[in-house]
């Protein structure tokens, strides 16, 4: 399995456009991305994930688990997080989601930036 990359994610990326959030989280749909190519360590996750403090995505995570998109794996030495059957079953719509927010980037830009800020 490749190593996550810290530059895995941009800062301001299409999937930070995303309209749709995954069980409330802004981060799901990133922690789905990380463990779409099998289980993952924590401190793997926090590599392309190092702008989410550790309280967040232990929070998102734990949510990940209990919406079942995710199984969290204890042995001897360490744990592990994986996406479950309905996990995986995500990745597409996310991808199409991603693909949808990157064409429309300018858009939703325009559209943030002349809308009133929530008070």
């Amino acid at each position: 399995m490749v190593a996550l990359r810290a530059d895995m994610f941009e800062e301001i990326c299409p999937s930070s456009m995303l309209p749709i959030k995954v069980g409330g989280d802004k981060w799901a749909a990133l922690v789905l991305a990380c463990l779409a190519d099998g289980p993952r360590r924590y401190s793997e996750l926090r590599v392309p994930l190092a702008r989410v403090s550790p309280k967040v995505l232990t929070q998102s995570l734990r949510t990940l688990e209990h919406d079942g998109f995710i199984t969290r794996t204890v042995d001897e030495r360490r744990v592990t997080y994986e996406l479950t059957d309905l996990g995986r079953s995500l990745l597409e719509p996310l991808r199409v989601l991603c693909a949808w927010a990157e064409e429309h980037w300018d858009d939703l830009l325009d559209a943030r930036e002349s809308a009133p800020v929530n008070s």
